[in-house]
């Protein structure tokens, strides 16, 4: 595991360290503007918004609601840089958000420089809040500023409550063209689920409340063979029974 994040890390600092800036021509008033207006909507909004600096690498600006929402501190945050927020991600969570981040970099600078304020990176995912216990949240990251070469400089994030707080599921991601209304999956980054036909079969009758011998019954097969299949799917799905099972299949679309 700590080869593949250390693999997972450099793949991510090349990709990041790829664009050049020329400090000079990084006109920071643009940065000013953006947060007057966040610090206007604060007033309103319930979300914690950041503002991260691609050239700093780093947050330069995190609004009030990181501390009121989320009970995080926004002088550590400051202080400690983005392993401040790093080291808060689930563990389990911690190298598929390091693949994502590094796929929608790649993305991101792939893309004309005319498109590349058009997508949004949604993650629903767990993360430490003030009191140390686990809760998800929906970040959502897009472009704010291109500086004059193209490059993406600023980036504009959004961080709410998730309305899904099931803390046994895994990280969840999409990327959406706000201009078409596009929605994408990053292949690779999520966990891959490969069920068989009958596998689905004999998880949605669990869903319904069926018990092994009635399954067994219904689809004209032994319950010893129901078994096997119900082991395999925990298996698969890397959970503890069934009631996870479950929940991740109809997250991922498995069954209905």
């Amino acid at each position: 595991m700590a080869s593949e994040i250390e693999k997972i890390q450099k793949e991510y600092l090349d990709t990041f360290n790829s664009q050049h800036f020329i400090p000079d021509d990084l006109d920071y008033l643009i940065l000013d503007r953006h947060i007057k207006f966040l610090e206007k909507l604060n007033i309103i909004e319930n979300s914690a918004i950041s503002i991260f600096d691609l050239y700093k690498n780093k947050h330069i600006y995190l609004s009030p609601r990181f501390e009121t929402i989320f009970g995080f501190s926004i002088d550590k945050a400051h202080e400690e840089g983005n392993e401040y927020f790093d080291k808060k991600v689930h563990p389990s969570d911690a190298l598929d958000a390091m693949k994502i981040a590094s796929y929608f970099l790649k993305v991101a600078f792939a893309l004309p420089m005319e498109e590349r304020k058009n997508y949004k990176l949604i993650n629903d995912y767990r993360i430490k809040n003030g009191e140390d216990k686990y809760i998800r949240v929906i970040e959502q990251f897009q472009v704010l500023e291109l500086d004059k070469h193209g490059n993406i400089w600023l980036a504009l994030c959004v961080m709410d409550l998730s309305p899904n707080q099931d803390i046994s599921l895994p990280l969840q991601n999409k990327v959406i063209n706000f201009k078409t209304g596009e929605l994408f999956h990053f292949p690779g980054t999520t966990k891959e689920i490969n069920l068989s036909k009958r596998e689905k079969e004999i998880l949605g009758l669990i869903s319904e409340g069926l018990i092994s011998k009635e399954i067994a019954d219904n689809l004209f097969i032994s319950v010893h063979t129901v078994n096997t299949h119900r082991q395999k799917i925990l298996e698969k799905l890397n959970v503890a029974n069934s009631i996870e099972a479950i929940k991740l299949a109809k997250e991922y679309g498995l069954i209905s």
